[in-house]
Formats: structure tokens, sequence, C-alpha cells
């Protein structure tokens, strides 16, 4: 199977579209479930802070650590120390409200004294608990510059001197972010995984149904063909009856009058009423002979095109139009295309010939590029063909699928007054 046939195919565009959505959706999902996991990650190291602040820092912390006693740090160290060493906690701080480290597990920093910001005096005020990005580059963190990235998490705890104390911890971002893939990776995998089964269910599906649909498609052609050909092979034979029949007596008729109308003196009525009857037979059997060419259509191939369209055209002097047809480049064209430009033909003729009221009819082929152009023009009364579809309207409309089919152009100009010129443009292979 050709790319680009394979491209049209229903279950390839089906994929390709649901693959494009199934990474918008996955693109989309995974951007807002990574947002809401690293939140939930972050609620996660605030939530551990306050339980280790309500329920190891405050009740541990004994008089004298706001005063800097070397004994109450030692104590407090001692007891609380173990615990707050978890896995994702990378320092720990206790803070005065002056700015004060009253205690830190690094105790190099216990004693020092930096300016609080506005969000840690407002915790200490108010209470609550805020999380942030730490500042690598302030003098306090000196310590944790080999880190890559910081978060500090800070709350309000109490001294028993009932003095209103800092608690913070910092955790590492690669730990955030690392707790944050593991809680979004399963979500993500069940996610991908039901679209990929949802589509792969919806693919099976449209796999049968467009095998299905191919092979009603095909069994209507099938049929299609079946009732064209018989319709043909019908058409042939009253075509060949017609001729080998009817035709064939009326010529020999035509023939034996016109003999017998030149035995006969000049001047005398019987030789008249023969001469008559010869001219009567002689228009039926051209009528005849055009009602053959439209029952069924010659063999037709680009060698016999002129042919077949001056036959075609032959009834016009019946009518007093005169016509002309001129066809030019048409070597090599296909025999199909060769038996569209003669449809379209024989239907715009027919037209002009019921309808127009014309004085000239013009058929002209010209191939051109690889393309052939039909054109049939008249000088009748025209019409419009925007109105609703009737007898001059209908038959080329109906003409206008199969040109698309064949990848043709067809195009009726016309207006009332004007004439008609009906345009076929459809390539010669």
């Amino acid at each position: 199977m050709r790319a680009g046939t394979l491209l049209r195919h229903p279950v390839a565009q089906f994929l390709t579209i649901g693959v494009l959505v199934i990474v918008g959706i996955t693109a989309v999902s995974s951007y807002f479930s990574a947002r809401e996991a690293s939140e939930e990650a972050a609620y996660d190291a605030r939530r551990t802070t306050e339980l280790l602040a309500v329920a190891v820092v405050q009740p541990a912390i004994p008089r004298g650590l706001v005063d800097g006693d070397a004994g109450a740090v030692d104590r407090f160290d001692r007891k609380v120390l173990d615990q707050l060493q978890i896995d994702t906690a990378r320092r720990v701080k206790i803070w005065d409200a002056d700015g004060t480290i009253v205690y830190s597990d690094a105790t190099e920093l216990i004693g020092s004294r930096y300016a609080l910001g506005e969000d840690e005096l407002e915790v200490l005020e108010n209470g609550g608990t805020e999380a942030e990005v730490s500042d690598l580059g302030e003098p306090e963190n000196r310590l944790e510059r080999d880190n890559e990235g910081l978060v500090e998490v800070y709350t309000r705890v109490w001294s028993p001197e009932r003095k209103p104390l800092l608690f913070e911890m910092y955790y590492s971002t690669a730990d955030i972010e690392r707790r944050a893939t593991e809680v979004f990776q399963p979500f993500q995998r069940i996610m991908v995984g039901s679209l990929m089964t949802l589509a792969a269910i919806a693919t099976v599906m449209l796999w049968v149904l467009t095998q299905r649909l191919t092979r009603t498609a095909a069994e209507r052609e099938r049929l299609l063909r079946s009732s064209a050909d018989a319709s043909d092979a019908e058409r042939r034979r009253i075509a060949r009856d017609l001729h080998d029949g009817v035709v064939q007596d009326l010529a020999g008729t035509a023939y034996s009058l016109s003999a017998l109308a030149r035995d006969l003196p000049k001047g005398e009525r019987p030789r008249s009423v023969l001469d008559g009857a010869g001219d009567s037979l002689r228009a039926s059997l051209r009528a005849l002979r055009s009602l053959l060419v439209e029952i069924h259509p010659p063999d037709l191939d680009a060698a016999r095109l002129p042919a077949a369209l001056t036959d075609l055209t032959a009834p016009a002097a019946s009518a007093g139009i005169t016509s002309e047809v001129t066809v030019e480049g048409v070597s090599g064209a296909s025999g199909e295309t060769v038996a569209l430009v003669w449809r379209v033909a024989q239907e715009a003729v027919r037209n002009t010939l019921r309808h127009a009221q014309a004085r000239s009819l013009h058929v002209q082929v010209q191939g051109e590029d690889g393309q052939l152009r039909l054109e049939v023009t008249d000088d009748g009364v025209g019409f419009d063909p925007q109105a609703p579809a009737d007898g001059r309207s209908f038959g080329l409309r109906g003409l206008d699928s199969l040109v698309r089919d064949s990848g043709g152009r067809l195009e009726v100009v016309s207006r009332p007054g004007a004439g008609t010129v009906i345009r076929l443009e459809v390539s010669a292979r």
C-alpha cells in the first residue's frame, strides 16, 4: 500500500489523530499533575514541620534555651536531635524574635543573629506555617551553599517562658521533587495506560467497521457494475436489432422508392409522391441512426472521437442548427477519459437540441499539457444554472459527481438570453 493511500485510510487517520490527542492530553495533564504533585509534596513538608513542632520540639524546649544557656542547648540537643534527623530534612533552626538562632543542628550557627523577613515575623506574630525557596546567598545559609536547592518551612512554637520562637526546617528540593514524582507517576501510568487501551479498543472496532464497510462498498460496486453491464448489453442488443432490422429495411425501402421514382416521367404525381416518401424515409433513417448513437455510443477511443462527436451533432441539421466539431491533440488519451468527454458532450448537445432554440452549435475538444478540454457552445436562449434543476440542467448536475470522481472539473456558464457554454477539463490519462 502506497504512503498516500495509507494516510487516507480511516484507521491510519484515526491512529494519527489518536496519538496526537494522547500526546496532547498527556502533556497537559502531566503539567497540571506535576504542579499538583509538587504542591502536595510541599504540603507534606509543611505538615511534617508542623507535626515535629507540636509533637517533638515544643514539649522538649527547656527553660534557658532562649537565653542561650549552654546546658539548656545540650539537653535539648540530646533529647530531640535524633527525632529531627529525618531523611528529607537538611537543616534545623530555632529563631528568637530578634533574629538570634537559639538552636541549630549545626552548632556553629547557635548565637548568630540575622534579620528576619516580613513573612517570618508574620508567622511569629500570628502563627501558621509558610514555605519558600531558600536564598542560599544569604549569610545565615552559608553552610548550605553546597546544596543544589533547599526549601525552608517555618512555624511558630512557644518556649516555657511563653516566648514565641520560629522553628525552621530545610528540605532538599530534589527530595521534594522526588516525592512529587512518587505521587504523580502512578496516576500518570494509569492515565496513559487507560488512554492507550481505549485507543487500541477503538482502533480494533474502527478496523472491523472499516473492513465491513469496504466489503459492503465492494459488493455494492460489483452489483452496480453488473447492472451497468446488463444495461449496456441490453442497449447493444436493441441497437444491433434496430441496425440490422428496421434501419436496413428503411434504407432498402428508401433506395427502392428512389429507383422507382427515377423510372417514372418527371412531373407526374406518382413520382412526386414517391420522392416525398423517399425524403421522409431518409429523414427517419437519419433520426434512427442518431437514436442508435444515443442508445449505445460507438466503441470509443481517441481515434474515433471526432467521428463519434460528428454523429452526435448530426441531428442539428434537421433542427436548422449549424453545427461544427473540432478535435485536436487527443491522441494518447485513455478510453475512460474519451468516454467521459463523449458523455458530457452528449448531454450538452442533447440540451441544445431540446431546449436552447439555438442557431449554431460548436463542439471543441483540445488536448494540451496532459489535459483534455471540452467546450460545447450554443447561441440559444440560455438559462440560470443556479435555479432549481430542470430538464436542461439536471442531467449535467448528475454528471458533475462522475466528473469529480474522475478528478476533472465541470463548469456551466449561462444566463437567460445569452447562450450556454459547457466546459469540461480532465486528465487525459
